[in-house]
């Protein structure tokens, strides 16, 4: 009873802190990941991964790379304590408490509850008497990070992440109060965010600043929800309005112009999702009209020209951005963790205020998708970007140096029992399908919930309703977009196939029914204790096409079943996954793996694979195509993966025969784990093409550096091709000043070739040099970097 009455307080709020009229709230309340019991096999096996993996990993890595050291040196300042790091690296350790309180409420765990406590006591200390709780300068005041500047507030809307701190503190410490109802983390962030109420400002005395990584404006309206006190989200909807009126206006940061003009995602995609969703919470905590028209009209550029197949959001690694409208490469897109995690908030909120499943079809899409797949099964490998195509440059890393990645999943997995139902007056929601218990206030009576399925392998749910007394109230069901035609709320992407799926809700055994009303179904009646609900949706493989305009997906579909988006990978298929294309009538398997990647429903289907021989001509070959959930790529080691696959001639790419490079052992002076980009064939459309893989030197500057291909017997070679990788003006490779071919003589020397053509440096096209035929075991390639650059090699062909 004391957990559901704190969880209760963070949706009705208290009263706010020096007035008489309570706080308004969300038009549609969550109901807490306190009053939800997940015991779900699917979403259970991911939060025993977190709960005995991924969280004690992220403790230890808080340990290990000086997290821990850099609060005990601020609470004892001194100019010869060493400051090192990221100026963010104080958010890991706020944010691995935040997921770890979340299991705490589901496995109570009293070693770990005081090994927080521990944590906790080292940064209450650090904490400067007025509040202020920044390590990176605290620590060191004469000589803080080079990123703090020399006083408070100065860098923030650059490289500070003053606020950004500060944003995490404050999630990390409302889910640790509500799940324990302590204080000793709340009280922290209260304090700080009240010496940030007092300094950020446009009145006298004040530093007018937005967040240079915005994630503050969502954290100061959830604190605002949580004590009443309605400075926090004035201070939330401040850092908003005065966003393109201060001195950094880019957008990198989204601060190009006020946000109220705003139409478009652009800029570094997780700092945007924060900022969107921090929009929507000022929008649906205030009711301004201009903040609500504004989000939505991000939120449609977002769904209608930026969204992923799996969700996630982001198309390149310059800037970790968003790219132009239907700019979405598979290969080399970005699709941060981080930035699946903030498309999550962001449709959250948005459904919180308008009440629409519209948002849920989008936050599902990204949740079994793009989001889980930043983190191995097993809980002990992340990505930081999710590309839709490899062929073998991406493997989960252990941890990275820029830690935010695994340190936003610590947090996040453990609070999706949070987004599962949601209340507001008599109407009961429920959007996630998942096996739980839960206890939810519905019109001030509590409401027993019991929900079985085997989601999202299986389209049936049956749930168990059981007030404390018959009561009349609506449950609202989600009849997601998949089942009703609807890919994902736009027509960026439809279905490719003439199927139509249907579904059937019956409650103690009748089919009722129903008008879909923003795609909710709903039942309205006097519910008494153990009514049953059993609904059914069908659930069959689905072809989905993307809309003509997004270039990269041209001529190909991806596969998807439920929620659940496909891929081919390597590991099920002993062919080029490249060179498939689908049969034009295609029909497709199910089966079911239960051995396989922790227990998957894996597709197959007919296809056909080209080749081309050794002389010339084209080969196709009947092959079996099978799928796995895009989640649980790269489990098995390094090698192709695709999500689009070809349905038209003119895309496919047949396999290749062997060359000498791709049969040559490679040698490289600096390797790089995308090294093999140099030999697989795959040759840039033009200068910029950042849809194939590419080997580069990065950091090396000015050097001499070399690559080799070393043959297994002797070949006669008269020439070579480069495809020289330039980013420039904003990346760090530039075509090379000069390079030379050697070749290794009968003696194991290396000899420069005797060229008839001269050396190109030209970017993204063939750079082709002749020689005269040398008989060798080996060639170099010798590179002088341009100064204070790297370079880089689309394709290196050696004949």
């Amino acid at each position: 009873m004391h957990k559901l009455l704190i969880g209760l307080l963070v949706l009705c709020s208290l009263v706010v802190q020096g007035q008489k009229k309570k706080n308004a709230g969300y038009p549609i309340a969550p109901v807490p990941f306190t009053s939800v019991k997940v015991t779900d096999a699917f979403w259970g096996q991911r939060l025993k991964a977190s709960r005995e993996v991924t969280i004690p990993l992220a403790f230890s890595k808080c340990e290990e790379t000086g997290r821990y050291k850099n609060f005990q040196m601020a609470a004892k300042p001194s100019e010869f304590n060493k400051v090192e790091g990221f100026t963010f690296d104080d958010t890991d350790v706020y944010k691995t408490i935040e997921g770890a309180s979340y299991l705490m409420q589901t496995y109570p765990n009293k070693k770990l509850d005081k090994y927080i406590d521990s944590v906790l006591a080292i940064v209450a200390k650090a904490q400067e008497p007025d509040g202020y709780l920044y390590t990176f300068r605290t620590m060191n005041p004469k000589h803080p990070h080079e990123w703090a500047g020399s006083k408070r507030w100065e860098k923030e809307e650059d490289l500070s992440h003053e606020l950004y701190n500060l944003g995490h503190m404050i999630e990390g410490a409302i889910a640790h109060y509500q799940a324990t109802g302590k204080r000793n983390f709340l009280d922290i962030a209260i304090k700080y965010a009240d010496c940030a109420v007092r300094e950020v400002g446009d009145k006298p005395g004040q530093m007018m600043v937005v967040s240079g990584h915005q994630i503050a404006e969502m954290a100061l309206s959830k604190l605002y929800l949580v004590t009443g006190n309605i400075n926090y989200l004035n201070l939330a909807k401040l850092l908003l309005d005065k966003r393109g009126h201060t001195l950094v206006k880019e957008e990198y940061s989204q601060s190009h112009k006020p946000v109220l003009e705003q139409d478009e995602a652009v800029g570094h995609a997780v700092r945007a999702a924060y900022m969107y969703s921090g929009m929507a919470d000022v929008a649906a905590l205030t009711g301004d009209k201009g903040y609500i028209e504004a989000i939505d009209r991000i939120w449609d550029n977002i769904v209608s020209k930026k969204l992923y197949i799996t969700g996630g959001i982001g198309a390149t690694n310059h800037g970790e951005a968003f790219g132009h409208n239907h700019e979405l490469p598979n290969m080399s897109a970005y699709c941060e963790t981080c930035a699946a995690i903030g498309n999550v908030y962001l449709n959250h909120r948005l459904f919180l205020l308008h009440g629409d499943a519209k948002y849920y079809d989008v936050l599902e899409r990204s949740l079994y998708n793009g989001l889980i797949s930043g983190v191995s099964l097993d809980g002990g490998g992340f990505f930081y970007p999710n590309p839709l195509e490899s062929v073998g440059q991406h493997q989960r890393q252990p941890w990275f140096g820029c830690a935010c990645c695994p340190s936003n999943i610590c947090r996040f997995i453990p609070s999706v029992p949070g987004y599962v139902y949601a209340v507001r007056d008599n109407d009961l929601y429920v959007n996630l399908f998942m096996a739980n218990s839960a206890a939810i206030s519905v019109d001030g009576k509590t409401v027993q919930l019991k929900q079985s399925t085997g989601y999202p392998w299986k389209g049936d749910i049956n749930l168990e309703v059981s007030p404390a007394k018959q009561q009349e109230f609506t449950l609202k069901l989600r009849v997601p977009g998949w089942v009703q035609g609807s890919v994902a709320a736009s027509n960026l992407y439809s279905y490719a196939d003439k199927k139509a799926l249907s579904y059937a809700i019956k409650v103690n055994g009748e089919v009722v029914t129903s008008t879909l009303e923003k795609g909710y179904f709903s039942i309205n009646r006097i519910w008494k204790k153990g009514d049953q609900v059993e609904v059914h949706f069908d659930m069959q493989p689905r072809m989905v096409k993307a809309n003509e305009v997004v270039e990269a997906d041209r001529g190909k579909v991806a596969i998807e079943r439920g929620p659940i988006v496909y891929c081919a990978e390597w590991a099920d298929n002993d062919f080029n996954i490249f060179s498939v294309i689908f049969n034009k009538k295609s029909s497709f398997e199910v089966q079911e793996n239960q051995d396989l990647l922790y227990g998957i429903n894996s597709i197959q289907t007919q296809a056909q694979a080209l080749s081309y021989a050794g002389d010339g001509k084209l080969i196709t070959k009947e092959v079996k195509l099978k799928l796995i959930p895009y989640y649980a790529w790269a489990h098995r080691g390094s090698g192709d993966m695709a999500v689009w696959l070809s349905t038209d001639l003119g895309v496919v790419r047949p396999a290749m025969p062997p060359t000498v490079a791709s049969e040559s052992k490679i040698g490289a002076s600096h390797n790089a784990k995308n090294i093999k980009a140099i030999s697989d064939g795959l040759l840039p459309k033009d200068a910029n093409d950042r849809t194939i893989p590419y080997y580069h030197w990065w950091p090396k500057e000015g050097s001499k550096e070399w690559l080799t291909y070393e043959f297994d017997s002797e070949k006669t070679v008269s020439s070579t091709t480069v495809y020289w990788f330039d980013d420039k003006p904003w990346g760090g490779c530039k075509v090379p000043e000069n390079w030379t071919v050697y070749y290794k003589d009968k003696a194991g020397e290396w000899k420069p070739v005797e060229t008839t053509t001269s050396y190109g440096v030209e970017k993204g096209t063939a750079n082709e040099v002749r020689f005269k035929p040398v008989v060798t075991t080996a060639i170099k390639l010798e590179v002088k970097l341009a100064e204070k650059n790297a370079a880089g090699i689309y394709e290196w062909i050696v004949e």
